[in-house]
Parts: structure tokens; C-alpha cells; sequence
């Protein structure tokens, strides 16, 4: 089968396009870097030639919330007109879990900006909302570090193995299309400022965190808010497991 992957050198894709190949599909590598840009639809007809599914895990700016909106907005339209013309029968949108349950974040508006727009376009779909990554905690610390201290918000989340993510894309873009499916996530309940610590412990970083609320990510994110909904999709890798990667 043959199956696009935009946003193909990020985390996710790269790990998807990994997984289609090895599954014996033919794999159409989608990035600004390999000559297909999303913001200005260069390219796109020509990369989406006899492709049967797309599979959408770009990423953007995630600072301001205007400027994300119009990222988002402008890339999936502009992808889902390039599917309507060239024949495509699937796209599959990688989401986020509880995102229409969260006001005040900007990446979060452009996730629904996405949804919105794939929802209600031309091209049957797969919407796949998923927990964040077990990699989330010390990402987001990083944003902040400076002189070797951190801050961080104490949110509860059920993280999800990046390549745990990348097979369920894979088995999804090869399917019918599904609508809105259930939420995917991993395992456990953590704590992010401890998958924080422990993840920059296994990797040999000495970071001081501060735990703290944040405009990105403030009290309306936490309790239960961030964890997946009932009849989730469990996938099988524990944070223990992918930390034991990282030393």
C-alpha cells in the first residue's frame, strides 16, 4: 500500500514511516526539508501521486495561539485539497487526548483547528487522540531550563511509548476510515515533574525542577483533565520500560 507521511523526519513520523516500511508498504516521505512545504502546498500533488492513506503528524509553533491556529489551518487544508485532487481515500490525524476539554493553550487550539478542519473536509478520516509521549516531561522542562533549573507544571498524566504511537498509525492508515477514535494511551497514571526528574536522571543531566503553574500550562489542566477518556486504547509500553532505554 502506499501511504504519506507528513511530518516524516519529526519524533512520531520519522517512527512511522520506520514501522510502514518495515510492514512491506510503500512509504511517501512528506517534510519542508525533502522539498514538500505544507504552508504553501509546493510540491504536494506531485508527493501524493497514487498515494491511498495520509498520515498527518506534522507539528508547529506552539508560543503564540494565533500564529498556531494559522499554521495548522493553513498545512491541513492545504493537504486535504492536494488528497482531494490526487485520490486520496484515508487521512489519519494524529491528535491529542481531552483537547476540547482545555481552553488557554495555543498548540492545543491548533490541534482543534485540525480536527475541525479534517472533520469536516473532503477525505474520509481517522481522528487518533493520544496521551502525551513518555519524552513530553523532559521536553517541556527543557523549555525553561536555564543555569541548571527548571520549571515545570505538576500535571497528572497516562504517557504514551512514541513508537507504541507510531504502530498504531501504521495499523490505523492501512484500515478503513474510523472517525473519531477512541483515545490511546499508556499504561500508567505519572506524575510529569517526576517523569521529568527520572527521565533526566537516566539520561546523566542534573536539573533542578520547580514544580509551578504556567500560562502553557495552568490549573485548568489538572486533576483527571489530561487522562484518557473510558474504552481507551491501552498501548503496552510502560515509562519504567522506555526509561530503561535512555541510560
Amino acid at each position: 500500500m502506499r501511504i504519506a507521511v507528513a511530518g516524516a523526519t519529526g519524533n512520531i513520523g520519522a517512527l512511522t514511516v520506520a514501522a510502514l516500511v518495515r510492514d512491506g508498504h510503500d512509504v511517501v516521505r512528506i517534510s519542508r526539508s525533502l522539498g514538500v512545504d505544507l504552508s504553501t502546498g509546493d510540491g504536494l500533488d506531485d508527493a501524493l501521486a497514487g498515494v491511498e492513506a495520509v498520515i498527518d503528524a506534522t507539528n508547529g509553533p506552539a508560543t503564540d495561539r494565533a500564529e498556531t491556529v494559522a499554521y495548522f489551518g493553513t498545512a491541513t487544508r492545504n493537504l486535504l485539497a492536494a488528497e482531494e485532487r490526487t485520490g486520496v481515500h484515508h487521512h489519519v490525524l494524529l491528535s491529542i487526548a481531552g483537547i476540547g476539554r482545555i481552553e488557554g493553550n495555543a498548540h492545543y487550539a491548533g490541534k482543534r483547528e485540525q480536527e475541525r478542519l479534517v472533520s469536516a473536509g473532503p477525505v474520509p478520516w481517522t481522528i487518533v487522540p493520544t496521551t502525551q509521549f513518555h519524552d513530553f516531561a523532559a521536553m517541556v522542562a527543557s523549555w525553561t531550563e536555564q543555569d541548571g533549573t527548571a520549571t515545570i507544571a505538576p500535571l497528572l498524566v497516562q504517557p504514551i511509548a512514541p513508537a507504541d504511537v507510531a504502530e498504531v498509525l501504521a495499523e490505523i492508515a492501512t484500515g478503513e476510515p474510523q472517525g473519531c477514535y477512541v483515545d490511546v494511551a499508556g499504561p500508567e497514571p505519572q506524575d510529569l515533574v517526576d517523569m521529568a526528574r527520572r527521565t533526566n536522571q537516566a539520561r546523566g543531566r542534573a536539573v533542578k525542577l520547580i514544580p509551578t503553574w504556567s500560562a502553557g500550562f495552568g490549573p485548568a489542566m489538572a486533576g483527571n483533565v489530561l487522562l484518557p477518556g473510558e474504552g481507551a486504547r491501552i498501548a503496552p509500553t510502560t515509562f519504567d520500560e522506555w526509561l530503561a532505554e535512555q541510560r
